[in-house]
């Protein structure tokens, strides 16, 4: 049977219940038809962690035309995983992840969950975008990123990305000024400073929390956080391979060292 209409899997890293994911959900069945699969809990920092020694639960919780919504007690790379590989007939023409409550900007994409179903995605040859917001506010407001989402999504769902390239979109949080426009740029280098906190619980046993600040010492107007901190949606081309392509020839020397029996 032919499909008239787009197929768009969503997860996220916020749960099923997120003001973020909500919105996705919305914009992009105006584009497709769209299936679901959502976490049971908040997964933030879950990066590209997937279960292997756990069992997997998923349970379909709403049925439409056009639309199901599905729940998941894993990750959300498992999310995409299971989306693409069982509960999909076909794979998705799209992966669309958030839209996540605070920034995957810079060297936060390490740690995100959001980020990380995206790559998943990007390995298995789908095109994907991650879609963030620069507010951690749980009743953050989303409306004044309706046009650039779905333009963004269009323009993907009709050219496609280039082979192992996914998206990582990053929305400055709404102010009195409009959104100045979209800058296509690099992810800035730098990083979260970081700290435990020792506790007791009420057995008397140590425990510890971690905490942070973010430190911005690389926020040049080529930089995804420039972008942000001036009213710019950030745009960054990402990708899974981490290999350090600059090195491979310099680094020819280790070739030389010789183990001797």
């Amino acid at each position: 049977m032919e499909r008239n209409r787009p197929q768009i899997l969503i997860t996220n890293d916020d749960g099923y219940a997120a003001k973020g994911l909500r919105k996705l959900v919305t914009l992009m069945r105006t584009l497709g038809d769209v299936t679901l699969i959502s976490t049971d809990e908040v997964m933030s920092a879950k990066s590209h962690s997937c279960t292997i020694r756990e069992r997997i639960y998923v349970r379909l919780v709403h049925e439409e035309e056009g639309f199901k919504e599905y729940r998941c007690n894993g990750t959300p790379v498992d999310c995409v995983k299971l989306g693409y590989q069982k509960l999909m007939p076909t794979p998705p023409d799209l992966v669309v992840s958030g839209i996540n409550h605070g920034m995957n900007a810079a060297t936060t994409v390490v740690y995100s969950g959001t980020i990380g179903a995206v790559i998943e995605a990007c390995m298995n040859d789908l095109n994907a975008i991650g879609y963030s917001l620069f507010s951690l506010d749980p009743d953050a407001d989303f409306d004044h990123l309706d046009t650039f989402i779905l333009e963004i999504t269009k323009k993907v769902l009709k050219e496609g990305l280039p082979k192992g390239v996914c998206l990582n979109v990053n929305f400055p949080k709404r102010s009195e000024e409009p959104i100045k426009g979209i800058k296509v740029c690099r992810q800035a280098a730098c990083r979260w400073v970081e700290y435990f906190n020792d506790h007791f619980d009420e057995k008397g046993v140590q425990y510890y929390d971690l905490e942070g600040t973010f430190e911005s010492d690389d926020v040049m107007p080529d930089t995804d956080l420039w972008a942000l901190q001036n009213n710019y949606i950030s745009v960054v081309p990402t990708c899974f391979d981490w290999t350090a392509h600059s090195q491979i020839v310099p680094m020819k020397e280790f070739e030389q060292i010789s183990i001797k029996p």
